[in-house]
Order: C-alpha cells, then sequence, then structure tokens
C-alpha cells in the first residue's frame, strides 16, 4: 500500500508503524514491486550450522512468537547471514537430538535473486514444487521468503495481463468493473485505432485490382473466406507460440526449430482448406450458378491455392512474430493475434488477385 501511495505521504505513514515492521517496510521498499524482493517477507525461521537439533527446535520455538510466514523450513545462516543450507521440521523433529545440522541441512538450495522478476519466480516454483523459495542478494546473503501462496497471486495477474495483450488491450491496472470509463476507452482505441490504420490497406489492395473484379465479380465472392482464413490460422499460431514462449517452453533460440514446424504445419492445414475450398466451387454452386461455369475449376483452383498460400502465410508470421518482438525486447503478447491478422488481411489479398490473375487470364479476366 505504501508503494502505492505519492512519494510525500509515504513518511507518514511509516510513522504509524512499529519500529520493527517500519524497518522492514523501509527494506522491502528499495524494490520494485514486480520484483522477488518487493514479493518476499523478511520473517522466516533462520538457524545456524553448529545448533544441534535439539538447540536449534528451541530457538525455533522463539521465533515462532514472532509470527514467522512459514514453519515448513528453517534456513541455515552464517554469521554474514549468507545462506548455507535448509532443513525442513519433519527432518527436525525425526532426527536425533544431538545430531548438528551441518550434517543434516540440504545445501544444493534452490533460491532466487531478489531482483528476479516475478514471472521467471512463478516459472521457478513450478519447476521446483517447492511451497517456499529463499531470496538472496548477489552476495548470496538471504534476504527473506516468497511463499507460494504469494505467487498465485503473481500467476493470475501475469496470465490476465497477457491475455489483455493478446486481445489488443493494454493492461488493465485494475479489475474491468474497477476501471474508470475513459481509461478504458484509452487502453482500448490505442491498438484499435492502430489495427484500422492498418487494416485500412485492404482497401488500398482491392482498389489495386479493381478492374479485374469488374471483369470477374465471381472473384469477390471469396474474399472473406480467403483473409479470415488467414488471420484466422495466424492467430492459432501466434496464440500457441506466445503461451510456450510465456510459461519458458520455447526461447528465442528456438525460432528456427518453430520455423520449420509451423512450416510443415502451415503446409499441411492450408493444403486441407485448400482442398475444401476447390470443392466448394466446384461442387457446391450457389444462387447464382457460379459453380454450374465452364470457368468452375479454374475458379476452384484459384480459390484453393490462395488458401493454401494464405494459411502457410499466417501460419508462418503468426509464429514468427512473437519471435520478433521478443527480439526487440517487447512482450510477445503485445497484440499478436490482432497485428498477425491485420497482417495477413493485406497480403492475402494481394496474394489471391496474384494468382487469379495468372490463373483466369484469357478466360474469366
Amino acid at each position: 500500500m505504501i508503494q502505492l501511495a505519492p512519494s510525500e505521504q509515504r513518511e507518514g505513514m511509516l510513522a504509524l508503524l512499529d519500529d520493527t515492521t517500519r524497518r522492514e517496510v523501509t527494506a522491502l521498499l528499495a524494490y520494485a514491486e514486480d520484483d522477488a524482493g518487493g514479493l518476499m517477507n523478511t520473517r522466516f525461521a533462520r538457524v545456524r550450522s553448529d545448533m544441534t537439533v535439539d538447540e536449534a527446535i528451541r530457538y525455533l520455538r522463539r521465533q515462532i512468537s514472532e509470527q514467522l510466514e512459514l514453519i515448513y523450513y528453517a534456513y541455515v545462516l552464517d554469521r554474514d547471514q549468507v545462506l548455507l543450507g535448509v532443513v525442513s521440521f519433519r527432518e527436525l523433529l525425526g532426527a536425533p537430538g544431538t545430531k548438528q545440522l551441518r550434517e543434516l541441512m540440504h545445501t544444493d538450495v534452490v533460491k532466487a535473486a531478489d531482483d528476479m522478476d516475478q514471472e521467471a519466480l512463478s516459472r521457478l516454483f513450478a519447476e521446483s514444487d517447492l511451497i517456499a523459495l529463499p531470496i538472496v542478494d548477489a552476495a548470496g546473503r538471504m534476504k527473506g521468503i516468497v511463499t507460494v501462496d504469494d505467487i498465485v497471486d503473481v500467476v493470475q495477474e501475469e496470465a490476465t495481463e497477457d491475455i489483455q495483450k493478446i486481445g489488443a488491450v493494454e493492461a488493465l491496472d485494475a479489475p474491468y468493473m474497477q476501471t474508470a470509463f475513459f481509461d478504458l476507452f484509452k487502453k482500448r482505441a490505442g491498438w484499435l485505432t492502430v489495427l484500422f490504420v492498418g487494416e485500412t490497406f485492404t482497401v488500398v489492395a482491392m482498389g489495386r485490382f479493381e478492374d479485374e473484379i469488374q471483369r470477374a465479380a465471381i472473384l469477390s465472392v471469396f474474399v472473406p473466406l480467403i483473409i479470415s482464413s488467414g488471420g484466422n490460422s495466424g492467430s492459432q499460431a501466434s496464440t500457441l507460440i506466445v503461451r510456450a514462449i510465456g510459461i519458458g517452453e520455447l526461447r528465442l533460440r528456438d525460432w528456427w526449430r518453430v520455423f520449420w514446424r509451423e512450416l510443415l504445419m502451415g503446409c499441411a492445414l492450408g493444403g486441407l482448406l485448400g482442398l475444401m475450398g476447390l470443392l466448394r466451387v466446384v461442387y457446391w454452386p450457389s444462387s447464382d450458378g457460379e459453380g454450374d461455369t465452364d470457368h468452375a475449376v479454374l475458379v476452384g483452383a484459384t480459390v484453393g491455392f490462395s488458401l493454401l498460400g494464405v494459411v502457410l502465410w499466417g501460419t508462418l508470421a503468426g509464429s514468427m512474430l512473437p519471435f520478433l518482438l521478443k527480439r526487440f525486447r517487447l512482450d510477445p503478447a503485445t497484440a499478436s493475434a490482432p497485428l498477425v491478422a491485420t497482417l495477413v488481411d493485406v497480403t492475402g489479398l494481394l496474394l489471391y488477385f496474384t494468382l487469379a490473375l495468372a490463373l483466369l487470364s484469357g478466360t474469366l479476366l
């Protein structure tokens, strides 16, 4: 709450706290809210390596009265507060009373740096399956712990932010119903305006082929089919890759492997939809009878090959754009799906009418 307060009000708010809490809060204010140091609790169970089990249990009993955050693990520190190891309470209670902690503790401790981003910290929790992680500074001194219940809130917050960005909305700072109307308008209008400007190029593309459309009006019937198929395939690929990057399944160096995988997938999906488009034109005539014309096969081939090309292009664009954004240190989730759909709309039209010119010249065109 003090982090959210204006700087001129912080001193007055800190003065309301008791001395111990004020020192803890002041230390935590040095960290960003979304860093591990900003999430941690400084009240954790600590012991020394030269203690016996009985001494450690008596010492921990006194610490519990200080409202420790967690009583599952005790962290073994040296005189400089450097983290040496960890021992669970279960191990303490089951060990001989005269055994020293240096013989009992685990030294291969999973820990996090105090400046680690909360998203990376959540992945570390998922990998380690621990209910608490120690937070250390650059010198290895232990500063606090982050517990799994704290990270659950972080995971929900990060997922919500990514979903909003994928939908071309700036991340909301508050729940939907608590966001002021004008603030919501600003966060939605920005990307919507950018995407609208991008979509105006579809008008330019169709204007470029205006004569062809007038000579063969049947071509315009299939425009929504072409551009929607490309946009849908791009949105699919983009969503899959953004999520895989977000949970650490993919890294920037994996782009080449993803490219080849999506190249094959685009060919397979495009071939399927292209065949369906060809059959639709040839065997399912509409009310104007275009399926009965002498040129139905040529029109069907134009639609089929266009679907193959635009789905392939949409799949590749959707899978590569998140990597491109990440390469320039931008959030891969940022409007990936809408950007891909807009890009594929324009290029899909160009591909469609270019193929129509090539295949239908001398017949319908």
